[in-house]
């Protein structure tokens, strides 16, 4: 099977988690400038078989866009252009961060380490793509 990378996509930088090769488990891969974001998936995809990718989508707790929205939608665009034989699937991001800064405190990380917002990044990443791997196996 191949794998699915989930991105929580950010102006500064984006988190990125990815199943193992039988989608059971989602694990956080990195932080990446999101700058240079689309050359990294580039190179990953070349090396790694790559099914699909979940695109954390921002929305407000009315279900709006918000003003991250827009750039996330223009980012997804590009994605389709460069990764054409991939799915790509948007998936409601509401509340990841404050779940990823909970998860670190439950884990007992230190502070300086929970205080590097590139770490919350990446867990975000993972809960959006744990959450989205039990939603679609259910369907």
């Amino acid at each position: 099977m191949a794998r699915i990378l989930a991105l929580d996509y950010g102006k500064k930088r984006t988190g990125i988690a990815v199943t193992d090769s039988l989608q059971i488990i989602a694990n956080s891969l990195t932080t990446i400038e999101t700058i240079e974001l689309l050359d990294f998936l580039k190179k990953y995809i070349a090396k790694e078989d790559v099914e699909a990718i979940v695109l954390g989508l921002p929305v407000d707790l009315q279900n709006k866009k918000t003003d991250a929205t827009q750039s996330v939608r223009t980012f997804a665009k590009k994605l389709e252009v460069a990764f054409p034989d991939k799915k790509l699937h948007f998936y409601d991001e509401r509340f990841t961060s404050k779940m990823a800064l909970q998860t670190l405190v439950d884990a007992g990380t230190t502070k300086k380490y929970r205080k590097d917002k590139g770490n919350i990044d990446k867990i975000s990443a993972t809960i959006i793509l744990q959450d989205w791997m039990e939603r679609n196996s259910k369907k």
